[in-house]
């Protein structure tokens, strides 16, 4: 049987990596996340879930970008991969992200709770 973090692991070693826009953040939108995931980020506020959630945004996302970027969610890496998650501004890695590895993700999503970030 295959641990949760461990298929974390594996499905983050088959996203690839592109370079965003800079100053971009419109993928730091409220998501959601496994509890897995949840609990590697640092544990914010009532109130700062509860602005970023009015700001439409994530209670993660500071000044300068990203403050979990090492330990982002799946769903955050998986942005501008996919066509179904495709960056606003065009922005995308040279190979997408292979058909069978994001079906396996979405599988991953529906088999284990989520939380919002």
């Amino acid at each position: 049987m295959t641990s949760t973090s461990q298929q974390i692991r594996f499905f983050r070693s088959r996203i690839p990596a592109f370079a965003c826009q800079p100053g971009c953040h419109d993928c730091c939108g409220p998501v959601t996340t496994s509890s897995e995931e949840m609990s590697r980020l640092p544990v914010k506020s009532a109130a700062e879930h509860q602005a970023a959630l009015e700001a439409l945004s994530c209670p993660h996302l500071g000044e300068h970008g990203c403050e979990v970027y090492a330990e982002r969610p799946l769903i955050c890496r998986l942005f501008g991969t996919t066509p179904r998650l495709a960056c606003p501004n065009g922005c995308r890695p040279e190979t997408m992200v292979d058909p069978e590895i994001e079906a396996g993700i979405y599988l991953f999503f529906h088999e284990n709770r989520q939380v919002l970030v």
